[in-house]
């Protein structure tokens, strides 16, 4: 139960920080590589069976953070990180990453990326080994070192 409660409150914590900078997060950039953060956790342990699909889609487009951005328009561009895992993990996961290396340029766009896929990874209050690896694998596209993410 700790465990679970530790994941809870990291989510519930990496979500406020993000409220708080919410004006800052406007960019094509953060966009782009926020719904290939949420693919990549979605598809975490190389496949993605429909209730994870709607879940994910659901967190996205109720998180406060991404309304920035019409919904539409993200759904579209998680679903098109999907089918690039889908298709074939391993190629689509270098494809996917270089989406996710877009925020690389703006450090508060990069953290932000890295903290949605941490708050998707733990929505379910389980923030498995593969997640916590996927978005490891997203701190070192984004030049971030994973230990200041507790990873």
């Amino acid at each position: 139960m700790a465990l679970w409660d530790r994941i809870k409150e990291s989510a519930t914590q990496m979500q406020s920080q993000l409220e708080a900078k919410k004006n800052d997060l406007k960019s094509g950039a953060f966009r782009d590589a926020s719904m290939a953060m949420c693919a990549l956790v979605a598809a975490a342990d190389g496949s993605v069976d429909p209730s994870e699909r709607q879940r994910v889609a659901q967190l996205i487009a109720t998180n406060d953070i991404l309304r920035n951005f019409p919904a539409d328009d993200l759904r579209r561009r998680f679903e098109e990180n999907l089918d690039k895992l889908t298709a074939d993990f391993a190629f689509g996961r270098v494809n996917v990453l270089q989406e996710v290396a877009k925020a690389k340029k703006k450090p508060v766009e990069a953290r932000a990326v890295i903290q949605i896929g941490i708050v998707i990874g733990g929505a379910d209050g389980d923030f498995d080994r593969d997640e916590q690896a996927v978005v490891r694998e997203a701190c070192f596209a984004l030049g971030l070192p994973p230990h200041e993410f507790d990873l």
